[in-house]
């Protein structure tokens, strides 16, 4: 899903294109799921005649400043997309619209159209996504719960080591953490990690100061090289983690395997041979090993055995009341294995990317992708939503097929 590149790419594109000019026309869908707290008319009402002063980005959120508030604001959630008609801007594969498409796209949430005849747009396949309108966004959640900026509001070296040291749970869950450190999602994560040789599920508390220093650089590093190519995927150092790591599928980055596991409930990919965990793992990890030894495993994580044991317990007073007798069932043990033959999905687990934003800022219940989409007004149809089958995610510019992630 989107993270905190793909989202400054989004706002710069807007600060160089759409700055200083008025909203003439707006055009929001009739999608409560998305457009939240507000009516469609209401929204664009509030809109017309504004002219857009600037756009600001905390984390994975975003929003524009206007010549007098409430002020546009967006979460990206998985799919959310910034289009500018006629610019190249850098966009998550998920977030996709094809080029012959109509325009506005059919999943278009938010649609501007500004006095010199530039056409802005916010989209969203998926529907996680939330677009509301706030006085002030950045003084109310879920905005004001967000920790420093990883890129804007680095912390002091000192005072990072220090608070990793107070913390004892895995480092790799710290991170997402967005209520410790806004904007680092799944791959960044994984990225600094590998780059700062640091096992995920290793304990934030037991890093020595040497890796709290080499994971504070890695973080600044890998964030401002994303950010300065417009997190343009072709343009990441070859040697990066990041391209060998879609699909939980076995493969080796710099002639070293990389391997898969669970790290609060979040898949992680990394190389043992150079990320080693010393002591023991946080217990409140529950992290079960989804090594991949020869397996083939499809889109959702699955493809390894798994073996699942159900167990039967007595749930009376075992002091007052005697066993029964005769022989006891033995709990059944099952084991299923699913093996996606259709190795061109381009989803990692639908569960493991809904769930990336640890802030909780919003509650994305249970819909999946391939439920009807009401645009409402904005085309008076349903959508049906069908996921793109490509192998792995990737960055988009304008018209050009990019290098997938």
């Amino acid at each position: 899903m989107p993270e905190l590149p793909e989202v400054e790419a989004a706002r710069r594109a807007i600060e160089e294109h759409c700055v200083g000019k008025v909203i003439k026309k707006a055009v929001i869908a009739d999608d409560s799921k998305v457009i939240d707290g507000i009516s469609p008319s209401d929204f664009e009402a509030s809109l017309l005649g504004k002219t857009i002063l600037s756009a600001h980005r905390k984390g994975k959120h975003m929003w524009l400043r206007l010549d007098s508030p409430p002020f546009p604001t967006f979460h990206f959630g998985m799919a959310g997309a910034i289009y500018i008609k006629g610019v190249a801007v850098t966009n998550y594969k998920r977030s996709v619209v094809n080029e012959d498409d109509e325009w506005p796209s059919k999943y278009s949430k938010f649609f501007v159209e500004l006095d010199d005849g530039v056409d802005l747009s916010f989209t969203d396949k998926r529907r996680f996504a939330k677009v509301c309108l706030l006085k002030d966004p950045a003084s109310v959640p879920p905005i004001s719960k967000l920790g420093p900026d990883a890129l804007l509001e680095p912390m002091a070296l000192d005072d990072f080591i220090e608070s990793l040291g107070k913390k004892k749970l895995a480092i790799k869950t710290l991170l997402l953490d967005q209520s410790y450190i806004s904007g680092i999602g799944n791959w960044v994560a994984d990225e600094v990690l590998y780059q700062a040789r640091i096992h995920p599920n290793q304990s934030a508390a037991t890093l020595s100061k040497e890796s709290c220093a080499a994971l504070h650089k890695s973080i600044q590093k890998v964030l401002k090289r994303a950010v300065d190519v417009d997190a343009e995927s072709n343009n990441f150092p070859e040697e990066w983690l990041f391209h060998f790591r879609w699909g939980k599928k076995p493969g080796k980055v710099n002639g070293k395997e990389i391997h898969f596991i669970t790290t609060g409930g979040r898949t992680s990919a990394f190389v043992p041979e150079l990320q080693k965990l010393t002591g023991a793992e946080p217990k409140n990890q529950n992290s079960k090993r989804k090594i991949n030894e020869g397996k083939k495993m499809n889109d959702e994580g699955v493809g390894e055995l798994v073996s699942k044991t159900k167990k039967t317990a007595d749930t009376t007073d075992t002091k007052t009341k005697s066993k029964p007798k005769g022989p006891s069932k033995k709990p059944s043990t099952k084991r299923k294995s699913k093996i996606n033959e259709d190795d061109g999905s381009d989803e990692e687990a639908e569960n493991d990317d809904a769930s990336d934003d640890e802030d909780n800022s919003h509650d994305i219940g249970k819909t999946k992708a391939g439920k009807r989409t009401n645009v409402g007004r904005m085309h008076n149809a349903s959508v049906s939503e069908k996921p793109s089958k490509q192998t792995v995610p990737s960055s988009r510019s304008g018209r050009q097929r990019k290098k997938t992630k």
